[in-house]
Protein backbone atom coordinates (compact mmCIF):
# COMPACT_ATOMS: atom_id res chain seq x y z
CA UNK A 1 0.00 0.00 0.00
CA UNK A 2 1.22 3.15 -0.86
CA UNK A 3 2.66 5.18 2.06
CA UNK A 4 3.16 9.10 1.98
CA UNK A 5 6.33 11.12 3.76
CA UNK A 6 5.73 12.06 7.11
CA UNK A 7 6.84 15.23 6.71
CA UNK A 8 3.89 15.96 4.17
CA UNK A 9 1.86 15.79 7.69
CA UNK A 10 4.32 18.59 9.47
CA UNK A 11 3.66 20.81 6.29
CA UNK A 12 -0.01 20.63 6.32
CA UNK A 13 -0.40 23.34 9.26
CA UNK A 14 1.68 26.09 7.70
CA UNK A 15 0.60 25.80 4.21
CA UNK A 16 -2.83 23.99 2.17
CA UNK A 17 -0.96 21.68 -0.31
CA UNK A 18 2.17 19.66 0.26
CA UNK A 19 4.56 17.09 -1.64
CA UNK A 20 4.35 13.28 -0.97
CA UNK A 21 5.79 10.63 -2.06
CA UNK A 22 4.50 7.34 -3.60
CA UNK A 23 5.66 4.07 -2.42
CA UNK A 24 4.22 0.58 -3.16
CA UNK A 25 2.22 -0.61 -6.18
CA UNK A 26 -1.44 -0.74 -4.94
CA UNK A 27 -1.77 2.58 -6.88
CA UNK A 28 -0.80 1.02 -10.36
CA UNK A 29 -0.89 2.12 -13.20
CA UNK A 30 -2.51 5.68 -11.96
CA UNK A 31 0.67 6.32 -9.97
CA UNK A 32 3.74 4.32 -9.82
CA UNK A 33 6.33 3.67 -6.68
CA UNK A 34 8.60 6.93 -6.92
CA UNK A 35 6.03 9.27 -8.41
CA UNK A 36 5.62 12.49 -6.31
CA UNK A 37 2.00 14.52 -5.68
CA UNK A 38 0.93 17.41 -5.32
CA UNK A 39 -1.70 17.24 -2.22
CA UNK A 40 -4.64 19.41 -1.42
CA UNK A 41 -5.22 19.10 2.11
CA UNK A 42 -8.87 20.04 3.21
CA UNK A 43 -10.44 19.90 -0.17
CA UNK A 44 -13.82 18.07 -0.84
CA UNK A 45 -13.83 14.89 -2.04
CA UNK A 46 -15.56 13.26 -4.70
CA UNK A 47 -16.31 9.74 -6.01
CA UNK A 48 -13.10 8.89 -8.32
CA UNK A 49 -10.49 10.99 -6.21
CA UNK A 50 -7.05 10.11 -5.23
CA UNK A 51 -7.28 10.98 -1.67
CA UNK A 52 -4.98 11.31 0.87
CA UNK A 53 -5.47 9.19 4.09
CA UNK A 54 -4.61 8.09 7.47
CA UNK A 55 -4.84 4.00 7.84
CA UNK A 56 -7.20 3.36 9.95
CA UNK A 57 -5.58 0.62 12.50
CA UNK A 58 -2.44 2.26 12.04
CA UNK A 59 -2.61 6.17 12.35
CA UNK A 60 1.14 6.83 12.03
CA UNK A 61 1.02 5.62 8.51
CA UNK A 62 -0.16 7.80 5.53
CA UNK A 63 -2.06 5.92 1.92
CA UNK A 64 -3.26 6.64 -0.90
CA UNK A 65 -6.13 5.28 -2.88
CA UNK A 66 -9.00 5.83 -5.04
CA UNK A 67 -12.38 7.34 -2.96
CA UNK A 68 -15.08 5.03 -4.94
CA UNK A 69 -18.00 5.71 -3.02
CA UNK A 70 -19.53 7.61 0.13
CA UNK A 71 -21.31 5.36 2.55
CA UNK A 72 -22.86 5.83 6.47
CA UNK A 73 -19.49 6.41 8.55
CA UNK A 74 -17.44 8.16 5.45
CA UNK A 75 -15.60 7.05 2.37
CA UNK A 76 -15.28 3.42 0.42
CA UNK A 77 -11.43 3.44 -1.08
CA UNK A 78 -9.64 1.27 -2.93
CA UNK A 79 -6.05 0.77 -4.60
CA UNK A 80 -5.94 0.81 -8.47
CA UNK A 81 -4.33 -2.54 -8.83
CA UNK A 82 -7.07 -5.08 -7.63
CA UNK A 83 -3.82 -7.43 -6.35
CA UNK A 84 -2.22 -5.27 -3.89
CA UNK A 85 -4.91 -4.85 -1.25
CA UNK A 86 -4.52 -2.70 1.26
CA UNK A 87 -8.22 -0.84 1.05
CA UNK A 88 -11.78 -0.98 2.06
CA UNK A 89 -11.82 -4.48 0.88
CA UNK A 90 -9.41 -4.98 3.93
CA UNK A 91 -10.34 -2.46 6.42
CA UNK A 92 -14.16 -1.04 5.40
CA UNK A 93 -15.44 2.36 5.33
CA UNK A 94 -12.68 5.10 5.84
CA UNK A 95 -13.68 7.90 8.68
CA UNK A 96 -14.16 11.32 7.07
CA UNK A 97 -11.85 12.58 9.68
CA UNK A 98 -9.11 10.24 8.51
CA UNK A 99 -9.32 11.45 4.77
CA UNK A 100 -6.70 14.07 4.54
CA UNK A 101 -6.52 15.57 1.43
CA UNK A 102 -6.84 14.98 -2.17
CA UNK A 103 -4.25 14.25 -4.66
CA UNK A 104 -4.35 17.04 -7.65
CA UNK A 105 -0.84 16.51 -9.39
CA UNK A 106 1.38 13.61 -10.23
CA UNK A 107 5.17 14.26 -10.79
CA UNK A 108 7.20 11.16 -12.38
CA UNK A 109 11.15 12.30 -11.31
CA UNK A 110 13.36 10.87 -14.07
CA UNK A 111 14.88 7.62 -13.94
CA UNK A 112 18.32 7.06 -13.29
CA UNK A 113 20.98 6.26 -16.00
CA UNK A 114 18.31 7.55 -18.54
CA UNK A 115 20.48 10.39 -20.43
CA UNK A 116 19.50 9.50 -24.26
CA UNK A 117 17.77 12.33 -25.63
CA UNK A 118 14.93 10.00 -26.92
CA UNK A 119 14.93 8.95 -22.84
CA UNK A 120 14.65 12.71 -22.04
CA UNK A 121 11.83 13.45 -24.51
CA UNK A 122 9.56 10.25 -24.00
CA UNK A 123 9.95 11.40 -19.99
CA UNK A 124 9.45 14.88 -20.23
CA UNK A 125 5.97 13.92 -22.36
CA UNK A 126 4.72 11.11 -19.58
CA UNK A 127 6.65 13.07 -16.10
CA UNK A 128 3.98 15.35 -15.33
CA UNK A 129 -0.09 15.17 -15.50
CA UNK A 130 -2.37 16.36 -13.03
CA UNK A 131 -4.70 13.56 -11.56
CA UNK A 132 -8.36 13.26 -12.60
CA UNK A 133 -11.47 11.70 -10.93
CA UNK A 134 -11.97 8.34 -12.45
CA UNK A 135 -15.51 7.71 -13.00
CA UNK A 136 -15.27 4.05 -13.50
CA UNK A 137 -13.82 3.16 -10.06
CA UNK A 138 -17.90 3.22 -8.60
CA UNK A 139 -18.73 1.38 -11.49
CA UNK A 140 -15.91 -1.50 -10.34
CA UNK A 141 -17.09 -1.27 -6.97
CA UNK A 142 -20.63 -2.39 -8.26
CA UNK A 143 -19.37 -5.32 -10.32
CA UNK A 144 -17.53 -7.04 -7.57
Amino acid sequence: MPELSQETERGRAVAPFGVAEVTGPSMVPALQHGDRLLVQYGASVRPGDVVVLRHPFQQDLLVVKRAVERRDGGWWVLGDNPYAGGDSTDYGVVPDELVLGKARFRYRPLPAGQRSPLALVRWAFSAARPLLPDRSASRRLRAR
